[in-house]
């Protein structure tokens, strides 16, 4: 038993790699265009590794970050990533996104895995092998796997972080909840979207776990220990930087002023989407000088004025904007038809003419390449129905395992539709979504299984004693 499983865990491992390496070839293609991929993003935490390895910068602490431009930046975002840039240009000997692709793309492939264990904790062995073979398929995932940026890797400590989660509550075990907590904080070196996870966490502990009030309270007092610990460095290494409390580094007042700006009333409140456009608008309000950047001069002054007047609209309007971050949730759970304004792309289907090169664009490869991305295609527009019907099912047969899955699912859904977000900032929800949807398919197929022996049993063809599997039984 656990040697087919091993070789079916393989065989989606290999389905994944191969999505993302076709992927991969058509992102490489379009490594300067900034419509696929953030060129302005990448440059950020690219020229923060180099000057690590170049020595002209700390690998943790930043100095004089309110007067020099380059380091305020430095200090706007978490150290992780450019850490990493910095890890794989050292060992890999050339500076290059292709290079980051590559070690990001293969690591990405083995992402499924967790993917299958937390559906395998939760629901049995049938799920977690169709979530993983769904989030080997998905175009979204594969995507930002093979793309070189902060989310994939984000994701797979969540991800990781939200299993030893499940595991800790389905176990009782304050060990398990001290390395959710210790995920999740290592998560906030890469991307700070996870900060105020720890909370909703810690509360999901308190609430669903079956156990008495003092043991819920001692794995909830666990697992906020791990992530502070990890957390409390970089909230250090900031208010050094700043000279104030800046938890997560800056961005919050950007983030919620440009969400504003990318709405319809925008031109009303005055607000403005893109950072180019509020440098210019604030070149022009507060007459900084022509070299002034996002966070440079006085970064957070400004940051936190862009709050105070984004937070000032929302309070004057807020059911409008309550219906704004509706429409943001419903724009991240869009897998098919037109993306969302603003919100990033939800991945390619693989094809032949995308990733191939022209002498292949032709003859069995060309076709296998073509029929997978037709089967991508397909599943853009099941795997809503499938996630939202295998939420329901999966709470009505453990609403307590489900209530913890769907509290970082809910988290990123939630909070993250407060500000500007993209598609591929709520990977981690992305990625346990595919967890219901996998239950769904389990659900049907049991389904589908039952009617065929029932009638089989009216009509005398199976023997009286015969049994039907369970969702979870082995394979």
């Amino acid at each position: 038993m656990t040697k087919r499983r091993a070789l079916l865990c393989l065989g989606v491992v290999l389905l994944a790699f191969t999505v993302r390496f076709l992927t991969a070839q058509f992102i490489a293609q379009h490594i300067t265009d900034p419509a696929w991929f953030p060129t302005g993003i990448y440059a950020i935490f690219d020229n923060q590794a180099q000057d690590i390895l170049d020595g002209r910068a700390g690998a943790f602490w930043v100095e004089d970050a309110l007067n020099d431009p380059r380091a305020a930046t430095r200090a706007v975002y978490p150290p992780g990533y450019s850490l990493w840039l910095a890890f794989i240009y050292k060992l890999g000997g050339t500076r290059s996104p292709l290079v980051v692709q590559s070690v990001q793309m293969t690591l990405d492939a083995l992402f499924v895995l967790l993917i299958i264990g937390v559906g395998a904790s939760a629901y049995g062995w049938r799920t977690g092998f169709a979530a993983g073979v769904l989030a080997a398929m998905s175009p979204l995932l594969a995507f930002n796997g093979a793309t070189p940026l902060a989310d994939s890797p984000t994701a797979w400590i969540v991800v990781g972080g939200a299993w030893m989660l499940l595991l800790a509550a389905k176990r009782r075990s304050w060990r398990w909840a001290l390395g959710a907590g210790l995920m999740m904080g290592a998560s906030c070196w890469l991307r700070a979207n996870a900060l105020l996870l720890g909370v909703w966490c810690a509360l999901a502990l308190l609430l669903f776990v079956q156990a008495n009030w003092r043991f819920r309270s001692l794995l909830a007092g666990v697992f906020l220990l791990g992530m502070i610990l990890l957390v409390t460095p970089v909230i250090i290494r900031n208010s050094r930087a700043f000279h104030a409390f800046v938890p997560g580094g800056m961005g919050f007042g950007t983030n919620l002023w440009e969400g504003l700006g990318e709405t319809s009333r925008a031109a009303e409140f005055g607000a403005v989407f893109g950072d180019e456009n509020v440098i210019k608008q604030e070149r022009a309000e507060l007459g900084l000088p022509s070299d002034a950047g996002l966070y440079w001069p006085d970064g957070l002054q400004r940051d936190r004025a862009r709050m105070s007047k984004a937070l000032n609209v929302i309070k004057a309007h807020p059911f409008w904007f309550a219906g704004v971050m509706l429409g943001r949730m419903a724009g991240m759970l869009k897998y098919a038809g037109e993306p969302v304004p603003y919100m990033g792309t939800a991945g390619i289907n693989v094809t032949s003419r995308k990733c191939l090169p022209t002498h292949l664009q032709g003859g069995i490869l060309a076709a296998g390449v073509n029929l997978l991305g037709m089967l991508q295609s397909v599943l853009r527009y099941l795997l809503l129905p499938l996630m939202l019907a295998g939420a329901v099912l999966a709470f009505k047969q453990d609403w307590r395992v489900s209530a913890l899955i769907l509290t970082i699912i809910l988290y990123y859904l939630v909070v993250g539709s407060i500000i500007h977000t993209e598609l591929r900032y709520g990977l981690p929800m992305q990625a346990l979504l595919f967890v219901f949807a996998g239950f769904a398919i389990v659900k049907i197929v049991w389904s589908l299984k039952s009617g065929v022996w029932s009638q089989k049993t009216k009509n005398g063809s199976l023997a009286a004693d015969s049994r039907p599997e369970t969702p979870d039984s082995r394979l």
